[in-house]
């Protein structure tokens, strides 16, 4: 059971707390401002209509509910407040987590499993995230841990995680299978082989962590995927409505 630590809700934050964050992360710095807005407008929505939690004593104070807010907000930047429809709480731990649960295996055996987690979204629930990994999040360095549940809730649009979310009107389904497939099983033959690769290989686990991964890679380091997997970037720019790639090369050195 979860050992909730209930915070009192403080949206829309203020500018202080939202300029404050907006320097100290990167994600969030190379935005241009026009962008900056509309991410500030959709974080103040998300904290009015999200019930953001600590757990195990932990504390989130204006800045940490920004942090998540804005980070989380980024993905939808041109998607707006619906594509996170269906879900209504964040669960912040102070660091790791352990997820347990139960399986059943081929001969019908009943199994338990505990793993450590830095995040976790489930089905029509809440997304659990580690603060100390949202706070290693957003350094343009590959890794976001936001991001990538926020992936995953996405995903979950039409059913299961599966690396397969809802493509708008004009997107190609085969299309958009073909090239997640080919990138996925290329990464997995790599990694198999002992390869060092610039994909975290925590993407090899399922077609949903792949999708969910490479859209860290997306926002946080847009010129690896694009070098990596050109047509799996072209298909995040067609779904996100963004490119990143452009976005980062174009702001001003900090």
């Amino acid at each position: 059971m979860f050992r909730f630590l209930r915070t009192e809700q403080t949206a829309p934050f203020t500018d202080t707390a939202w300029h404050s964050v907006r320097r100290s992360l990167p994600l969030l710095a190379t935005l241009a401002e026009p962008d900056a807005a509309r991410v500030r407008s959709l974080a103040e929505a998300f904290l009015r209509t999200k019930s953001l939690e600590g757990a195990d004593g932990f504390e989130l104070d204006e800045e940490a509910r920004v942090v998540v807010a804005a980070q989380a907000c980024v993905p939808i930047l041109e998607l707006g407040m619906e594509a996170y429809s269906g879900w209504r709480s964040v669960i912040v731990y102070p660091g790791g987590f352990v997820s347990r649960g139960t399986s059943i295996d081929e001969t019908g055996v009943e199994h338990e499993w505990e793993e450590p987690r830095s995040g976790e979204s489930w089905s029509h629930g809440p997304v659990v995230l580690s603060w100390e990994d949202v706070a290693a999040s957003g350094h343009l360095e590959g890794y976001n841990v936001v991001i990538h549940e926020m992936a995953h809730k996405l995903d979950m649009l039409n059913g299961d995680a599966n690396g397969f979310p809802p493509l708008h009107a004009g997107m190609d389904g085969a299309r958009w299978y073909r090239v997640f497939s080919e990138a996925f099983e290329d990464l997995c033959a790599r990694v198999d082989a002992g390869e060092e690769t610039d994909i975290d290989d925590y993407a090899t686990e399922g077609p949903d962590e792949f999708f969910a991964v490479v859209s860290e890679y997306f926002f946080e380091a847009p010129e690896v995927l694009d070098e990596c997997y050109p047509k799996v970037y072209s298909e995040l720019r067609a779904f996100y409505r963004q490119n990143p790639r452009e976005r980062i090369a174009a702001a001003p050195a900090r």
